[in-house]
């Protein structure tokens, strides 16, 4: 395979990893601004019966993962940074390239820890008749992350 193809192949693995955790995090806990933008927000938000003292320690939580999150998505985008300075750099799967491929998984990692922790935290916030709506938007937003 000649280097252009590599470099272009490395490249387009990088970005659709770097979506793929993105995609992953909007599913499950993120896109807040259209309508709480998940199913799991609209339930929270919308129809679930919260308490007064549920939606304050949920409004709590969201503030708390929206700074996480959105740090954790700028480290995100200055991993893919170094991924394409490694990839002009070394034209090839080398050292640089490789370690800003690690770099780049262990920040989607740490998204999607975040992510879940998240999840746990606004599901350990609910009253037991509350969880099972709950665990099933979750598992949807799991299992059908593009609707």
């Amino acid at each position: 395979m000649s280097r252009t193809r590599w470099t272009i192949l490395v490249a387009i693995v990088a970005f659709v990893a770097a979506f793929g955790g993105v995609l992953a995090g909007r599913a499950i806990g993120g896109g807040h601004s259209a309508g709480h933008g998940s199913e799991l927000h609209a339930l929270l938000h919308d129809r679930m019966q919260l308490t007064p003292e549920q939606m304050r320690r949920l409004d709590a939580l969201e503030a708390g993962y929206a700074t996480r999150r959105a740090a954790l998505q700028a480290r995100m985008r200055a991993d893919n940074a170094r991924l394409a300075q490694a990839i002009a750099a070394e034209q090839d799967d080398g050292p640089r390239v490789a370690a800003a491929v690690d770099a780049s998984h262990r920040t989607m990692g740490d998204l999607q820890k975040a992510t879940l922790a998240h999840v746990f935290a606004m599901r350990r916030l609910l009253r037991p008749d509350q969880t099972p709506a709950f665990d099933r938007a979750v598992a949807r937003a799991l299992t059908h992350p593009a609707q």
